[in-house]
């Protein structure tokens, strides 16, 4: 079984093929895949534009203390929208815009990249279990994220 979250998406091709050698060799009778659905990634943005909204982050420091530090490429690329003349973007817009790109872009291992493969034969004959997860998996229960320390931050720890 291979949980696919966040990987490139070329990491499919290796699964797929490690099942098909670990079937003709007898080691394993199906191969298991569990990645972002459909559903899933396509609403990935309005999620994190959502959870933004619900915490009132409208800031970095409002991020921080959320528990997410972006990179300093990412903070800049953010507040350089966000603080421009001509038609600024509201930050939760920019932020999840930038967030999404960078963690979730379409070049991540997600449903429709794993099923382009599948369709292609790719792991054939290895008989396959393939789960989707569905947006319906986001909940918001208003739970407080606790922001990280400055030692996690400095140890690469960064949840953006």
């Amino acid at each position: 079984m291979e949980i696919e979250w966040n990987n490139k998406d070329p990491f499919y091709d290796r699964d797929l093929e490690n099942f098909k050698r670990l079937h003709a060799e007898g080691a394993i009778s199906v191969g298991i895949i569990i990645t972002r659905g459909q559903s899933l990634q396509e609403s990935l943005w309005d999620a994190v534009h959502r959870f933004a909204g619900e915490r009132g982050i409208d800031s970095i420091e409002k991020l921080s203390e959320n528990g997410v530090v972006p990179t300093p490429k990412q903070r800049a690329n953010i507040l350089k929208r966000v603080l421009r003349i001509k038609d600024p973007v509201p930050f939760a817009t920019a932020w999840a815009d930038n967030f999404v790109g960078n963690k979730f872009g379409q070049a991540t291992t997600h449903w429709s990249k794993l099923i382009h493969r599948v369709e292609r034969g790719v792991g054939n004959p290895c008989p396959l279990l393939l789960i989707g997860l569905p947006a319906s998996i986001i909940v918001f229960d208003g739970a407080k994220v606790e922001p990280l320390s400055e030692e996690d931050v400095a140890d690469g720890s960064e949840a953006a």
